[in-house]
């Protein structure tokens, strides 16, 4: 094996009954928290319940995102921080020592990007996640992202990273931050 360095901050539980430790990692950052799935195959397996369950249960209030597509879009992204702007899961800065709401997303990849991109983008002072990509307007914070990986593939839990499609333009892109892992 070559030799190499390995850092990363992202926490994670590994094992059988891991769900009961959410509320715990919620509860952390404040009460409210918005809930980015895709296409419903988390209530298919009995998922979604169990998530859903687990918040109201500790008095945490979830606001929701469904339908995020494969390759996440633009306009879904924005919707989403439309949802956390509304209803004040906002901003206090990723830097202060408490911070009061968050995202959750949860199932594969694309939901965990869209999850990054709104946590970003609901703190500055535009609606829509393009203004960040094409770098018209500058964030340095983001509400923390919580994931649940329904199953492994891309990585995007463990990175700094997030891909967003723009169907409009014909264009995938992103942001990159440490403050999104």
């Amino acid at each position: 094996m070559n030799d190499f360095q390995f850092h990363n901050t992202t926490k994670v539980y590994f094992g059988k009954d891991q769900l009961g430790h959410l509320h715990e990692e919620v509860l952390k950052y404040g009460k409210s928290v918005l809930v980015v799935y895709g296409g419903g195959s988390i209530k298919k397996i009995g998922l979604y319940d169990k998530v859903k369950k687990e918040l109201k249960d500790n008095n945490i209030e979830v606001y929701e995102l469904a339908g995020v597509e494969p390759n996440p879009r633009h306009t879904t992204v924005n919707k989403g921080a439309k949802i956390c702007k509304e209803n004040n899961i906002t901003a206090i800065p990723y830097k202060a020592a408490f911070k009061q709401n968050h995202v959750l997303g949860f199932g594969r990849g694309s939901t965990i990007d869209a999850s990054k991109a709104i946590a970003a983008l609901t703190l500055v002072d535009t609606d829509n996640i393009w203004d960040l990509v094409e770098k018209k307007v500058a964030w340095h914070d983001a509400l923390p992202v919580l994931a649940m990986p329904t199953i492994a593939s891309t990585g995007s839990e463990m990175d700094k990273s997030c891909v967003i499609a723009n169907v409009e333009k014909g264009v995938k892109s992103g942001i990159n931050g440490d403050i999104l892992r």
